[in-house]
């Protein structure tokens, strides 16, 4: 394959064969460019209006005339300044990393990242909202910590959708095309400079996928789309729109990441070791790498899911279980049917049953969280507390294991705090830690910002305000503009907002779950609040709702007529088309970030931690990321379950109005507000390294990467002998397990413990692959209790054991429950063998 940068066919200018424009293309298409700065200059000097536009690189320089490029290059400083450019990146991104000074690093080849969306910049508009921001800024993390990761995910030809508020208030969708030679892509070829193409499986006709890279500093993103003129109309259509379409388009997209995905990489010679899953929609790249090592390896399908899923990691952003994907039968048999039958060597319906919460249930359809977990070697949820609801959700795949067992762990969301961090910002924490502070394992960035001082760190903040006004203001004129205002009005959007008034942000997907407004419950105590003569407060809203969401946009609507009354014009404002060039202003400028999520319903929200780096301070709802970093010192909870929306309501009237405000406007002598400036340092000390993406990838690669690398490793190697055992050890305990039982439970309570004495009969299984325990549930503030049980003496005239086991007589030994679990040291139980006894 080609180089990214010096492919052909991305879309060059006439006479562009110079040195001059190989280095520009070279910067120019590099994602890197959307969180380091340093070339943004360059960009300006050759098209100042198409620059400040679109903040498209490669559109800039394919748009400039080749004279232009030629008489900018014949001069000294642009030359030198692209030639510098080009060299410090160079040294960037070959420099020794995080991973690559680990001891363990070379314990993980590559890690393949499958996402529906990736939000990486507006230069390359291929997301929809939260989950794709987590993977833009995951993919940016995993290139400044060398992480060998590569990116798979789908090129649409129009992306989602732009959002314009008309007249009335109401939000207008428009769905622009995306012109694939002004996006920094490259086609990708092979040896001989041929296009690569995959194949898509079909039931009837075949579908032809087209790759693409873009390349994102160390990280290339493969992006497949099937507008290839060799397919049919409809089936070119398939990759037209994120999350476009009815279940067929959908089920077309996911073979599409998945299956299509994982051959891209195959057929670019690319092996990866660990396979993660960001979200279900990616769980057919799981099957297809099944696939693929029955056809190397012979083996049939049980041996190759057991070898491969522990080199699978599924991520679950959804928080509730009808959020998942799920497609019935007949769709499943038309799209996948002869695929599953002849290519897997399985029947319709046991491919189906591992998708389905019931196996056996001819009329549930199929799951695709639900195959993803049983295709996979870890399961986790995106925080602490989303966790707890996924425990809750996937409890049906383990009907007999206790929540507290539910086989779903957590890596807490983070984001890429360079593409977040202002101008200033940046100046501000490059001298208080260091140029490298966010490559590394970030020690003493807390204490470093935490040493600044409180005249330092109110300056930095009141600049910052300061810079969102004028942002504000042109945006709001050019939105009012093209919805055909005129007069004062459109003149009034040049005196919006005040620089030194205390400003909240609002911004985020409107729909019902996120209660955006809840601020708006009681308008005229919201407008009291806002047009305080001493102690003023001024609000920047934003957000879209999805296009077939009808109460999302009635929300809107709500927010831009508020924004639209006389006694609050110009401290209310709303900003359409929200978006990341939108989300960088906003988080950058706002004092307060408030998020009203319903309970339990956010599974991370990561737009709060965009502000953190910027002085930003957090009042959130007790949900996602917030309920476990939530402390007195950094910022403000709004307690409350979410039942009672007037009743949460009021409570933010009163933070704002007893909490918010005074500290806001209480100064010294100074005109410094300490305690506002102290609970800042707090938010931005020990919030903004915790709530990183560089923490959220390291952790990844510790605890998941690295141990799923070695387990595939052990299991595929000599001709996947340990994947055959296992695989065995599985089917027999599967066929046996439900013949076991107990017999008798005696209890003999002893001073200062309990005796139990269990029989249990084991029938045709080996005793040493099960275990016997002792369980008690968790008393408050504490986890379950397991007491292994000793094997004792064998029964007579029966296979079986009698097991014994001393507890504490602290608790009553009516807590105490025997049980009976599968036992193998190299298998995850009960993740990859659900099968549990409990004792009557």
């Amino acid at each position: 394959m080609t180089s990214p940068l010096r492919g052909a066919d991305a879309g060059a200018p006439p006479d562009s064969t110079t040195d001059g424009f190989e280095v520009l293309r070279e910067l120019a298409l590099n994602l890197r460019s959307s969180w380091n700065h340093r070339a943004d200059a360059l960009w300006e000097q050759i098209d100042p209006e198409m620059w400040r536009e679109t903040g498209n690189p490669w559109l800039v320089v394919q748009s400039a005339s080749p004279t232009r490029l030629r008489d900018l290059w014949a001069t000294s400083h642009f030359r030198e300044s692209a030639e510098g450019l080009q060299e410090a990146r160079h040294r960037a991104l070959s420099g020794k990393t995080w991973f690559s000074g680990e001891d363990g690093g070379k314990a993980v080849g590559t890690v393949a990242f499958f996402s529906m969306e990736y939000a990486l910049s507006e230069a390359l508009p291929i997301y929809s909202g939260g989950l794709g921001q987590v993977a833009g800024d995951y993919l940016k993390t995993a290139s400044d910590l060398g992480v060998p990761l590569v990116g798979v995910g789908l090129l649409y030809q129009q992306g989602y959708f732009r959002q314009a508020i008309d007249a009335d208030g109401a939000q207008r969708e428009f769905l622009p095309f995306n012109e694939v030679s002004q996006l920094p892509l490259v086609p990708v070829r092979d040896a001989d400079g041929g296009r690569v193409r995959v194949l898509l499986p079909r039931a009837r006709v075949p579908v032809w996928l087209r790759a693409w890279e873009a390349r994102v500093g160390r990280v290339p993103l493969y992006l497949l789309d099937s507008n290839d003129p060799a397919n049919a109309p409809a089936d070119r259509g398939i990759t037209a729109q994120l999350y476009g379409g009815g279940p067929e388009v959908r089920l077309m997209q996911e073979m599409a990441l998945g299956i299509g995905g994982w051959r891209l990489l195959r057929a670019l010679g690319i092996t990866p070791d660990v396979c993660h899953l960001n979200e279900g929609h990616a769980t057919l790249a799981a099957l297809e790498r099944a696939r693929e090592f029955m056809r190397e390896g012979g083996h049939p399908f049980d041996v190759a899911v057991a070898a491969t899923r522990v080199g699978n990691v599924f991520t679950t952003h959804t928080p509730v279980e009808s959020g998942f994907d799920r497609f019935p039968r007949a769709l499943v048999e038309a799209y996948l049917g002869a695929y599953v039958v002849d290519e897997l060597g399985i029947a319709l319906d046991a491919f189906l049953a591992l998708g389905r919460a019931r196996p056996e249930d001819s009329h549930e359809p199929l799951n695709m969280a639900w195959l993803a977990t049983r295709l996979s070697g870890a399961v986790n949820a995106v925080s602490l507390r989303h966790e707890q609801v996924s425990r809750r959700i996937f409890q049906v795949l383990f009907p007999r294991c206790p929540e507290a067992e539910v086989p779903v762990g957590h890596v807490t969301n983070g984001v890429h705090v360079p593409s977040w961090d202002s101008a200033d910002a940046d100046t501000l924490w490059t001298t208080a830690c260091g140029s490298e502070r966010w490559q590394g394992t970030m020690e003493g960035v807390g204490p470093g910002i935490a040493a600044c001082s409180d005249a330092d760190l109110w300056a930095f903040r009141s600049s910052a305000r300061a810079r969102l006004v004028p942002f504000v203001r042109e945006r709001l004129a050019r939105q009012l503009a093209a919805a055909g205002v005129t007069g004062e009005p459109l003149a009034a959007a040049g005196r919006v907002l005040d620089r030194d008034t205390l400003t909240i942000g609002l911004a985020r997907r409107f729909t019902d779950y996120k209660r955006p407004t809840l601020l708006l419950r009681d308008t005229e105590r919201l407008a009291r609040i806002l047009r305080q003569s001493r102690r003023p407060v001024q609000v920047v809203v934003a957000g879209k709702a999805h296009p077939r969401d009808e109460r999302g946009k009635a929300l809107v609507q709500e927010w831009v007529r508020f924004a639209r009354r006389g006694d609050v014009r110009g401290a209310a404002v709303f900003l359409a088309d929200y978006d990341l060039k939108l989300a960088e202003h906003i988080v950058q400028g706002v004092d307060v970030w408030i998020n009203t999520p319903r309970p339990p319903w956010e599974a991370c929200g990561t737009s709060g931690m965009k502000v953190l780096v910027n002085g930003g301070i957090n009042l959130s709802a007790r949900d996602g990321w917030w309920a476990e970093a939530y402390r007195e010192n950094v910022g403000w909870v709004l307690d409350g379950d979410g039942h009672d929306d007037d009743s949460d309501s009021a409570r933010l009237y009163e933070l704002l109005e007893r909490e918010v405000v005074p500290s806001f406007y209480e100064r010294d002598a100074q005109g410094v507000p300490r305690s506002w400036v102290t609970r800042m340092r707090a938010s931005m000390a020990s919030l903004t390294p915790t709530y990183s993406a560089n923490r959220a990838v390291r952790e990844y690669t510790e605890r998941y990467y690295i141990p799923a690398s070695k387990a595939f490793a052990n299991r595929s190697v000599d001709g996947a002998q340990g994947a055959v055992r296992i695989a065995a050890w599985e089917r027999a305990m599967r066929e046996h397990w439900p013949s076991l039982r107990f017999g008798d439970v005696r209890v003999v309570t002893e001073p200062g413990h309990h005796r139990f004495e269990v029989t249990v009969y084991l029938e045709d299984v080996d005793p040493d692959s099960v275990s016997v325990e002792l369980y008690a549930d968790g008393e408050p503030d504490s986890g379950p209790v397991r007491v292994g049980m000793r094997r004792d003496a064998p029964l007579v005239g029966a296979r079986g054991f009698v097991y014994v086991a001393d507890v504490p007589d602290t608790r009553p030994s009516s807590h105490f429950t025997p049980r009976l679990t599968p036992l193998h040291r190299e298998v995850a139980i009960p993740l990859e063998v659900p099968l549990l006894t409990w004792a009557r």
